[in-house]
C-alpha cells in the first residue's frame, strides 16, 4: 500500500510502499483511511522540523488528524463493525506515569509517550491502518463530511475543558462545566481551524464569542464566525488592551495564533478573574521584549490564570464527535466550510508546502466513503 513518509530532520518527503497491515489481535480494528487533515505540525515535519522515526527506522509516516471506515475487526471488538466510520486518537501513553496509567496520556508527566505520525510511531497518511479498540472513536454516518475535524475539535475542546475545570474550582457560582460559559464573553484569537472549532464549542455552551484575526471582515473566516453567532474583531484596528473598554469584561481568552508577541499582547484584554488558555505553539527562537513586571502585576492583582493545553484524551475525542454532531444540526453546512482544501494523496507535496491565504483546514484524501 502507499504511504507518505519523511526522513526526520530533512526535507525529504515521498510516497513509499509499505506492507498492508492486518488485524492480528482480538482487540484490533482496521480502517481504510478516507481523509487526513493537515496542520502546522505536518508542515513543520515536512520542512525538517521536529519529528522522530520509530525505533530502528529512518522514515516516519506522517499524519495524525485521521478519519476512516472500518474494514475488519478482531474477535473481541465490540465498539465497531465493518462499514462503521471513526478515527483513532494520536498519543500513546508511557505506561508508567500516573496520568498514563489512568488513561490520560495527554497529560503524560514522564515525557516517554509516543504519538502517531509525530513521535516514534508511524502515522495515518496511508491507505490502511490498524490499532487497538481503546483508541477508536466512532463517528456517526451522518457526520462523515465532518469526520476529519474530530482531532482538531478534540484539541479545542480539551483546552476549553481545562479552563473550565480551573474556573469552576476557584470561583463562586455554578460548578457545571456545561453551563458555566453561558453569557460569558470569550475572545478567540486566531480564526484558523482550531480557533473556529473553539468558537463552535463555545457557542454550543452559550458563550458570547469575539473572534480576533487580521483578515478582511468580508472574508471566509469572519463570515463563518458570524454564521456561528460570533462577532469579528479586526486585530489591525483594535489594540488588545482596549478590548475590555470596547466590548466589556472578557472572561476567557482562547489563543490559537501561535505568534509569541501576540500571545503576550493579548494579556491586556483579559478581564478580572479571567482565564487565558494557550493552544498555539510559536515557531522560531527570536527573543521578545516584554514588560514582565506589568504582566506579573496584572496576573496577581486581577486574579488571572494562564494555562497551556496540548493533545487530547479519548474522552475529549468523544466530546468532539458529539459537539460536531450538535453543530451540524445547529448550523448545517457552515461547519463543513471550515474544510477549504481537499487534495488526492498523489498531490501531497502541494498541500504540505503551500498554505494559501484562503485556506482554513486542508486535508489529503485517500479514498471515498462507502455509504451503502
Amino acid at each position: 500500500m502507499k504511504a507518505i513518509a519523511i526522513t526526520p530532520g530533512t526535507q525529504n518527503i515521498q510516497l513509499v510502499d509499505r506492507p498492508e497491515p492486518k488485524v492480528s489481535a482480538q482487540d484490533e480494528i482496521k480502517l481504510r483511511v478516507l481523509r487526513v487533515g493537515i496542520c502546522g505540525t505536518d508542515r513543520e515535519e515536512a520542512s525538517g522540523g521536529r519529528a522522530d522515526a520509530p525505533p530502528g527506522q529512518k522514515e516516519l509516516v506522517i499524519g495524525h488528524e485521521m478519519f476512516g471506515q472500518v474494514v475488519d475487526v478482531g474477535s473481541g471488538v465490540q465498539a465497531a463493525r465493518p462499514g462503521d466510520f471513526g478515527c483513532f486518537t494520536v498519543r500513546r501513553g508511557c505506561g508508567h506515569c500516573p496520568a498514563c496509567l489512568n488513561g490520560r496520556s495527554d497529560m503524560c508527566s514522564s515525557g516517554d509517550y509516543t504519538e502517531r505520525g509525530i513521535k516514534q510511531r508511524d502515522g495515518y497518511e496511508t491507505e490502511f491502518v490498524v490499532d487497538q479498540q481503546e483508541y477508536f472513536v466512532k463517528v456517526p454516518k451522518d457526520q462523515v463530511p465532518l469526520g476529519v475535524l474530530s482531532e482538531p475539535m478534540s484539541v479545542a475542546g480539551k483546552a476549553i475543558n481545562e479552563a473550565l475545570l480551573i474556573q469552576t474550582a476557584r470561583l463562586p457560582g455554578p460548578h457545571d462545566l456545561q453551563t458555566w460559559l453561558k453569557g460569558k464573553r470569550v475572545l478567540v484569537a486566531g480564526l484558523g481551524p482550531i480557533g473556529l472549532l473553539a468558537a463552535v464549542a463555545l457557542r454550543l455552551r452559550g458563550a458570547n464569542v469575539l473572534g480576533l484575526d487580521v483578515v478582511d471582515a468580508n472574508s471566509l473566516r469572519p463570515t463563518l464566525l458570524a454564521q456561528l453567532g460570533g462577532k469579528y474583531v479586526d486585530g489591525r484596528e483594535n489594540k488588545p488592551q482596549n478590548l475590555n473598554d470596547s466590548y466589556g469584561q472578557i472572561d476567557m481568552i482562547f489563543e490559537a495564533t501561535g505568534i509569541a508577541h501576540v500571545e503576550f499582547d493579548l494579556l491586556g484584554a483579559l478581564g478580572i478573574n479571567g482565564v487565558y488558555v494557550l493552544t498555539g505553539i510559536p515557531g522560531g527562537d527570536r527573543p521578545l521584549a516584554i514588560d514582565g513586571a506589568a504582566l506579573m502585576r496584572a496576573l496577581v492583582l486581577r486574579n488571572q490564570v494562564m494555562v497551556g493545553s496540548v493533545n487530547a484524551s479519548r474522552e475529549h475525542f468523544q466530546t468532539a464527535v458529539d459537539d460536531l454532531g450538535k453543530a451540524y444540526k445547529t448550523w448545517g453546512k457552515t461547519v463543513e466550510q471550515i474544510i477549504t482544501h481537499v487534495v488526492p494523496y498523489t498531490d501531497f507535496e502541494e498541500v504540505l508546502s503551500h498554505h494559501p491565504d484562503n485556506e482554513i483546514k486542508a486535508a489529503i484524501e485517500w479514498s471515498k466513503p462507502q455509504l451503502g
